[in-house]
């Protein structure tokens, strides 16, 4: 876009396909073209067994992913300003944190 120029009309449209599903666990893989974020639900089976069910995953480009962080930091700090820090516990496993 040019300066000056008007700002575009948008309009949001779903899919046919659209859905909306609750996550739990996100996991992420990098690679030099993209992004790829598997969403699922995780389930304690048992007293030391989890599964984790994943449901989607989405492909997003380098600079799309950096959008999605802009947009998620700048929510989390409106959130946490209203409704107090959130504090992440560490997985056994490490610094991992699904």
């Amino acid at each position: 876009m040019t300066p000056g120029q008007p700002q575009p009309k948008l309009q949001l449209v779903n899919s046919a396909e659209y859905r909306e599903s609750y996550a739990n666990s996100v996991q992420m893989r990098v690679n030099l073209w993209d992004f790829f974020l598997m969403f699922g639900t995780v389930n304690q089976t048992a007293p030391d067994a989890v599964t984790i069910q994943n449901f989607q995953g989405i492909y997003l480009s380098p600079p799309q992913a950096k959008a999605l962080l802009n947009v998620l930091q700048q929510n989390l700090k409106q959130y946490e300003a209203a409704f107090g820090e959130i504090r992440l516990e560490t997985q056994a496993q490490g610094e991992i944190i699904q």
